[in-house]
């Protein structure tokens, strides 16, 4: 059956077009019942329980299925998900309204129809003959699909009736909707809430903990006192932007201060770029990472960022007076010109909520179900949870969601997730840093396998077609001991010219990854393969990853090269690209390549090849350094695991031979080389990454360390900055040029992907390089399987796809490549950091030599070379007398009683595991040397046990 829907459009010209949409309704959609004569094997796919017998409801004792509303998907996703759930019917519309709505929602609700355990059916409402149902006159679009739910609802009662009449199977409509509600039981439908569904299952309790609780009426606390000012509606938000009296902004709230945040403001105004909010009321429950609106606060109300560290730890959750008090604190004088834009928050454009991982911080009320949750993530407030299971979740690692935060609540309200397990465990501690760092590490859908080569897998006569037979050549690979995802190997072999053949032959991944299906939406999504201490998340499957990308020793592989005909100087005379099928000839370590130039005895054709790179690397080297390329350091640590508990047993910094930077630099060439090549080709949307030139303040400290060992560091470029880098020694303190070069790293901006056509700088400041890109890892970048695209399809082997070259497109994808790096970063900061903790709970309390980083006005920054580490010495503590300090922020220097301590000074000090704080355990440093009475501590202090207080630790033992 054939039906028409017949609309109007308005064209850009002006002019009116009719659009006629041809609508087919059919009779041969089954309902999904497995059982059903009627339908037969009309549906497929995940099919319904012939006898749900799972589920035993208070309220309909019977057999039954389940039909949610839109609400009721959009809002309670995490009760449809637990396992206790099933049988259920998403209908077309239900489903449609959510992907409009919300994405993640949407993608999580796909997952759960495909997992065949929790038979979950999708059923094509809209084009059923019998449950589609056209808009009324005056009908909105809304109430149009609340009838459309409805009507399929009492069409699934009728149509089971016919296939069970004893078994009196029934469907029952879940809606949190009053209205709907009343409608469906006048029209004889069974329709109960979420909430008087999941509490009639009594044998499931802990799916009550999961209910999103959504009433705004009903989360306001008894004494109804307002605190907040009302969120305006999006229409005033809106015409406010749009007229200049409000700003949009992404509100960054800080780990420092609860009671202060900063909006970054969209657009490219230079004026107000950044707005200060000071105090709970101009926040106005506002959440790291939304997208606000926000009014400027005339000048005589702005402030200064306060330098106060304040962190929420109130256990009376609405003591507002207190809270006014510490708001006072923030209020210091200070001169006109540290007085920053400053605002208040007037509405939300945006929720950018995420499930949160941390601790619940039980009531002291025997009892009671209302408890406060502390998020790991010290830019969230604290947030009020319903449960019944507090002693059993304390002192675990649990997921919560926000549900919403009414105006007279000091904390926002949400719902209990899922537990995570035990705080201090290992799995349980990764599981956290990744869920935080937003690390997409679920395993790899069945629709992404799919796509994966069958094995066994070889190359055919048809791969061969576009391709060099480069396997005659003596390739080798070089990377770090342990590596099985190999993206790059490298030749040199002399031409009978007497020049030099170099070629950088890189994993051809592109070929396994094709644009736009399942694997490399994926690929995209992830953007990066993630390296904690003792774990990789990969970007790829691992077959591909480990095996069939993987340039291993005597296999044959298929590769993308470049090759440079290069004299004895380094100097390139030809370069060419071809896609290849290489046979590398060694999988060398780093250690290994070095001995093997270094030996006296090794002549063979893999030695000799790397004897040819290393010359013309270092010669390529200097050439960089005379050209301006900053040599920059970052102390990088390497733990030595215990092979059967995989505890950490020892912590050293990363050691660098030669050959790190021999592979290093045809790295660089070769994605120089590169970048030039899909340039010229695709001027306008070519993937490019560059790093841009710090702005002048970013390195006063540098400058004013320098000068405090008497060095000058010039910075006016990047040539210069090198060159007064390579100047800076001091033979009385040979470490001092490596404090100065880390010093300087920390001066840097980040290095961003870009869409050539988007923008016009792109150079690269740290490599001095006016062009570059990624081209030599695939296997764990995605921007890299772009590039081997673009450059493909300019040298002919492969053939191009609209997104490629649409500059939108790919500047979106930028976007979250960006975003995607930056996170993957953190998360290895973070995994070092809690196996430093690991390492040191073992090890016990140690005195090592230090040199500082930073001076800050209560506290130095210090680095200990021995393992690579960083902490902070603090010098105002609670419960402790307060020592003299004279902060001199010019020099900069902090002067403690009578001791004055500059940056680059050595001193002593002890590092022990602090863990009072079970949720944020960390190293804690104290000065043994020099000695200041009162202040430093004495090397021996095996007595001081600093570990959760008792009343923690009696709790936890129950």
């Amino acid at each position: 059956m054939l039906k028409s829907r017949t609309f109007l459009k308005k064209t850009r010209a002006g002019g009116v077009m009719k659009i006629v949409r041809e609508h087919y309704l059919r009779d041969d959609i089954g309902c999904g019942a497995s059982g059903c004569a009627a339908c037969g094997s009309a549906h497929e796919g995940p099919v319904l329980e012939p006898q749900p017998l799972d589920r035993v409801s208070s309220l309909c004792p019977q057999p039954h299925y389940l039909l949610p509303d839109t609400n009721v998907l959009l809002h309670q996703i995490d009760v449809l998900e637990d396992p206790a759930i099933r049988n259920v019917i998403v209908l077309q519309t239900v489903l449609q309204e959510v992907r409009n709505r919300s994405a993640p929602v949407y993608k999580r609700i796909r997952d759960v129809t495909n997992n065949q355990e929790k038979h979950f059916y999708t059923f094509t409402n809209e084009h059923h003959r019998e449950t589609y149902v056209e808009q009324l006159q005056g009908e909105t679009s809304n109430d149009r699909n609340d009838r459309a739910i409805r009507v399929a609802a009492k069409w699934y009662n009728e149509h089971l009736k016919k296939m069970s009449a004893e078994n009196q199977l029934r469907v029952i409509f879940i809606t949190n909707d009053r209205k709907n509600k009343e409608k469906a039981i006048e029209e004889g439908i069974p329709a109960f809430t979420c909430e008087e569904y999941v509490k009639s299952l009594t044998a499931n309790p802990e799916l009550i903990d999961r209910l999103a609780c959504l009433s705004e009426e009903g989360n306001e606390i008894d004494s109804g006192k307002i605190i907040f000012s009302e969120h305006l509606p999006l229409s005033k938000l809106q015409q406010g932007i749009k007229s200049g009296a409000y700003l949009q902004g992404t509100f960054r709230a800080s780990r420092e201060n609860y009671l202060e945040a900063i909006v970054w403001v969209h657009g490219d105004t230079e004026d107000n770029k950044e707005i200060i909010l000071q105090g709970l009321k101009n926040l106005n429950r506002a959440i790291h990472e939304d997208i606000v609106a926000v009014e400027l606060l005339p000048k005589n109300q702005w402030v200064a960022p306060s330098s106060v560290v304040l962190l929420d730890e109130g256990q009376n959750e609405d003591d507002m007076e207190k809270e006014e008090e510490r708001e006072c604190i923030l209020k210091t004088a200070v001169s006109e010109k540290m007085l920053k834009p400053t605002g208040r928050v007037v509405g939300i454009i945006r929720r950018n909520w995420r499930p949160y991982c941390g601790m619940l911080s039980k009531s002291g009320i025997k009892e009671s179900r209302r408890h406060l949750f502390t998020p790991a993530d010290k830019r969230i407030p604290r947030i009020r949870i319903e449960t019944r299971q507090a002693s059993t979740l304390e002192g675990q690692r649990i997921i919560v969601a926000i549900d919403g935060w009414p105006r007279n609540s000091r904390y926002p309200n949400g719902h209990f997730v899922k537990n995570l397990g035990e705080v201090g465990d290992k799995e349980t501690e990764t599981e956290v840093l990744l869920l935080e760092h937003d690390v997409p590490h679920q395993p790899f859908s069945q629709a992404v396998l799919s796509l994966l080569p069958k094995m066994p897998w070889s190359i055919t006569e048809k791969d061969m077609k576009n391709r060099e037979d480069l396997r005659h050549l003596c390739v080798c690979s070089v990377d770090p001991p342990g590596c099985t995802d190999i993206d790059d190997a490298l030749h040199c072999r002399e031409l009978e010219n007497g020049n030099l053949e170099v070629g950088v032959h890189i994993a051809d991944v592109s070929y396994f990854i094709r644009p736009g299906n399942a694997l490399d939406q994926e690929s995209a999504r992830r953007g990066t393969t993630v390296y904690l201490c003792e774990k990789r998340i990969d970007m790829v499957p691992e077959l591909l990853s480990s095996n069939l990308c993987s340039l291993r020793s005597n296999v044959d592989r298929l590769a993308f090269s470049c090759i440079w005909e290069m004299n004895h100087n380094a100097e390139i005379l030809k370069t060419r690209f071809t896609k290849s099928v290489i046979n590398s000839k060694a999988s060398l370590t780093y250690a290994e390549a070095q001995m093997r130039i270094d030996s006296s005895t090794m002549n063979d054709s893999i030695t000799t090849s790397l004897r040819g790179l290393n010359k013309l690397a270092k010669i390529l080297k200097k050439g960089r350094i005379e050209n301006g390329a900053l040599t920059l350091s970052s102390p990088e640590v390497r733990f030595h695991m215990d092979s059967e508990t995989h505890d950490p047993i020892d912590l050293q910094t990363k050691e660098l031979r030669e050959t790190n930077s021999m592979v290093e630099e045809f790295m660089l060439l070769a994605n120089i080389s590169v970048a030039k090549k899909i340039h010229e080709e695709f001027s306008e949307h070519a993937l490019l990454r560059k790093h841009p030139a710090p702005p002048p303040s970013n390195y006063e400290i540098l400058v004013k360390a320098a000068k405090s060992k008497n060095l000058e560091i010039k910075t006016d470029t990047a040539k210069a900055l090198a060159d007064s880098l390579d100047r800076a020694d001091s033979l009385t303190f040979p470490y001092l040029n490596t404090l100065l070069r880390i010093l300087a790293t920390r001066c840097m901006m980040q290095a961003v992907y870009f869409c050539s056509g988007m923008d016009t700088d792109f150079h690269h400041y740290g490599l001095a390089s006016p062009i570059y890109t990624h081209f030599t890892s695939p296997i764990r970048r995605y921007a890299d399987i772009i590039v081997h695209r673009l450059l493909a399809v300019a040298v002919g082997a492969d053939c191009t796809y609209p997104e490629l070259t649409d500059k939108h497109k790919l500047a979106e994808l930028c976007k979250n490549l960006n975003f995607r790096h930056k996170m993957a970063q953190y998360a290895q900061r973070a995994s070092v950091a809690f196996h430093t903790q690991l390492f040191f709970k073992s090890k016990g309390i140690v005195s090592e030599e230090a040199y500082i980083l930073f001076v800050r006005k209560n506290a130095l920054v210090v680095l200990i070379p021995k393992y690579g580490l960083e902490g902070t010495v603090f010098f105002e503590e609670k419960d402790k007398p307060k020592p003299r300090l004279t902060y001199d922020d010019e020099i900069p220097s902090l002067k403690i009683e009578d001791t004055v301590f500059h940056i680059f000074d050595k001193v002593k000090v002890k590092i022990m595991l602090d863990s009072s704080n079970l949720q944020h355990q960390k190293i804690r440093m104290s000065l043994v040397e020099p000695q200041i009475p009162g202040i430093s501590v004495p090397t021996d202090t095996s007595n001081m046990d600093i570990s959760e207080p008792e009343t923690k630790k009696k709790k936890l033992q129950k």
